[in-house]
């Protein structure tokens, strides 16, 4: 079963370098002006950006990927996939999830947006947002929930042993990748609102990132310690897909 695990999680490796290839060839003008940029002058052809950045996601995400995997190992968690062989629980349950966490997506940009000091968050176009979906469900949740997840979740284990704290330790983990995966976010909302620390910016933007991308993190992470790291990206992934896939089409 661990041949299993490891041929999954390379598939998914290679999904996630696939994306980039694909987004840094095809669609990196659409991440440029997102980020309200404007086109440097390339040196090379897109596809050298686009072989780049898929060894990059190879090296980086591969290796943090691995340590994941050993890390819910050590703490008895999935891994990659439950090993009990309902694949529903993989696929249905998270797509679930997702449908909700993009609805709530929707609702709170809606909230916040007169307030937050730059307004709506903005979506790659179709059908580079595909690609962008596909990246961050696959590649934020081997960072966020494979790794940052589980090497809290190994150390707080450990403090908590004596008094028998696995449960607290998992929760208290989870809740440390989601701020975390929360603060990923703070880079975009800088440039979309040109502040130069995260001090000027809005409170308010401050709480809308937070709040979402928390809520995301945090039912990904209930997924991950249930189902693997397949079911956390599946949420991710189809959180994406209702907010910036389809709601993008409409916004």
């Amino acid at each position: 079963m661990k041949r299993k695990q490891l041929t999954t999680f390379m598939l998914m490796l290679l999904v996630y370098a696939l994306s980039a290839f694909i987004t840094y060839t095809f669609f990196i003008d659409d991440l440029v002006t997102i980020a309200g940029m404007t086109m440097p002058e390339m040196e090379w052809p897109p596809v050298v950006y686009g072989l780049a950045n898929a060894g990059i996601v190879l090296v980086i995400y591969g290796l943090l990927g691995l340590g994941g995997y050993w890390f819910a190992k050590k703490l008895g968690l999935p891994g990659i996939f439950s090993e009990d062989g309902n694949w529903r629980r993989w696929f249905f349950i998270p797509m679930g999830f997702g449908f909700v966490c993009g609805i709530l997506l929707i609702l709170g940009d809606m909230l916040f947006s007169p307030f937050n000091g730059f307004g709506r968050f903005l979506h790659p176009g179709f059908p580079a947002s595909i690609f962008a979906s596909l990246s961050a469900g696959i590649g934020e949740e081997i960072a966020f929930r494979g790794f940052v997840f589980g090497l809290w979740a190994l150390v707080l284990n450990w403090l908590f042993k004596r008094f028998n704290g696995r449960t607290p330790a998992l929760w208290t983990a989870n809740i440390i990748a989601a701020l975390a995966f929360g603060a990923s976010h703070l880079p975009i909302v800088l440039m979309l609102t040109g502040a130069a620390s995260i001090a000027d910016l809005n409170p308010i933007a401050l709480v809308e990132v937070f709040l979402l991308n928390g809520l995301v993190g945090l039912l990904a992470g209930e997924r991950y310690m249930k189902d693997g790291l397949v079911a956390a990206s599946g949420v991710h992934f189809w959180a994406d897909v209702i907010f910036h896939v389809i709601w993008g089409l409409f916004s």
